[in-house]
């Protein structure tokens, strides 16, 4: 959390405020929430005490739509219907990558797949070196995981509240892009193949 620039702060609330207390604090660690809430107070404004909307797949998926990342082009939006409900955002600028949006609660799961574990020459080595250097690629976190077809693949994900502005999905989508590209130059070396493109 220091690394990300935050800092502890110690509260106290009525325990009927803890759950919603809890919400509000994962969205002051975005910084677009901040700005946005900086310059409300300073206006004179205040932060109203009540119990935020969470997004449902349907109304996020519509939103998004709106919004210049996607009127622009540099984004496309798929709804995928299923017992879990999902988005699927192709970053256009990003050479078509995909990115994977889930809610799942009261959070918004964001994720891109890199690649089968198969194709890592040394996975202890390549593991390891996640485990040093993931803290280079901010707001995103890299985990190993069984996909239906019973391969395991390394992921690049991000999570937030379920209640977030739009802004701070939008930005979780962009900043979770980038540090796809990022890893996948970082990391290319532990390729079987020697390529760090990232698996579409």
């Amino acid at each position: 959390m220091r690394d990300q620039g935050l800092v502890k702060k110690e509260v106290w609330v009525l325990p009927v405020h803890a759950r919603l207390l809890t919400q509000f604090e994962k969205q002051l660690r975005q910084p677009v929430v901040q700005e946005l809430i900086l310059s409300k107070l300073t206006k004179g404004g205040s932060l109203a005490m009540t119990q935020p909307n969470l997004w449902a797949t349907a109304s996020l998926y519509e939103a998004l739509l709106k919004e210049p990342l996607f009127q622009g082009g540099e984004a496309t939006a798929e709804l995928i219907q299923g017992i879990e409900s999902s988005i699927l955002v192709t970053m256009s600028e990003y050479g078509d990558l995909p990115v994977y949006l889930t809610i799942s609660g009261e959070q918004i799961i964001v994720e891109s797949l890199m690649w089968p574990l198969a194709d890592i020459k040394d996975a202890a080595a390549f593991n390891e070196e996640v485990l040093r250097t993931h803290k280079l690629f901010p707001l995103s976190t890299i985990s190993l995981d069984t996909l239906p077809d019973g391969n395991a693949y390394y992921t690049m994900f991000g999570a937030l509240s379920a209640a977030s502005l739009l802004a701070s999905v939008v930005f979780e989508i962009e900043t979770l892009a980038g540090n796809v590209i990022k890893a996948a130059d970082a990391y290319g070396q532990f390729l079987s193949n020697d390529t760090s493109a990232v698996e579409g």
